[in-house]
């Protein structure tokens, strides 16, 4: 096998794993049970919601979406079209730690009194200040309805319901957290993709110098 086959094969090679690793899942998401403790205006109340968070990439942030699959509260009168206003935080552990402060429209249809209240999704846009792993929890839960105020604490203890692998705005290629243009050096498989770089490199090179001389030696022998 020819020298130039060899190099197109291992470019070939090199560069197929690195598509494989950057198919590679980056986020992890789960539903967990939060057992919410509610200080609502006529007592203390008590329900289990699984919760799930989600995200959406926009632009340099996440989109998070949070579900509840089941009500965590209760009115003793009907809550009206449009009387309840849900929000709620979500805690952000790992690489990037802080909070995401997420909101849903009011309800859409007549809450019956002593009825659990279904919350609608919940979302908010997080945006990375840090690179690498971070986790996100379901927090506290507010609900707001007839000129009054629900808080909701989680009491379990949940786990995190989503984790992901972020990049902060500025970490790309060409920003000034980079290794400045240099190749990097992070393992086998870099060092196979700049081999084969290199390899390509090389063989333009040479590709280019055999042509000026042949250009040359025409132009000699026609002197």
């Amino acid at each position: 096998m020819s020298y130039q086959k060899r190099t197109a094969l291992a470019l070939a090679s090199a560069l197929a794993g690195t598509v494989v690793l950057m198919a590679a899942p980056a986020a992890h998401a789960t539903v967990v049970d939060v057992n919410y403790q509610c200080k609502t205006p006529i007592g203390d109340k008590g329900a289990v919601s699984p919760i799930d968070i989600k995200s959406v990439r926009s632009g340099s942030g996440y989109r998070l979406t949070m579900s509840f699959q089941k009500g965590v509260s209760s009115s003793p009168v009907e809550l009206g079209k449009g009387a309840m206003s849900p929000s709620a935080v979500i805690k952000v552990g790992g690489a990037d730690p802080g909070q995401v402060n997420v909101s849903g429209p009011p309800n859409s249809a007549a809450i019956p009194a002593n009825t659990p209240i279904k919350i609608s999704d919940l979302s908010g846009t997080y945006t990375p200040k840090k690179s690498g792993k971070v986790d996100f929890t379901a927090g506290v839960l507010t609900i707001k309805a007839l000129g009054t105020t629900t808080t909701c604490t989680p009491s379990n203890n949940p786990g995190p319901a989503l984790r992901l692998d972020v990049t902060a705005a500025g970490n790309g290629q060409g920003a000034p957290d980079d290794d400045g243009g240099q190749l990097p050096k992070t393992g086998p498989l870099d060092s196979a993709v700049a081999l084969g770089t290199l390899g390509g490199t090389v063989l333009l090179t040479g590709a280019a110098g055999v042509l000026w001389l042949t250009r040359r030696g025409q132009g000699a022998v026609g002197r």
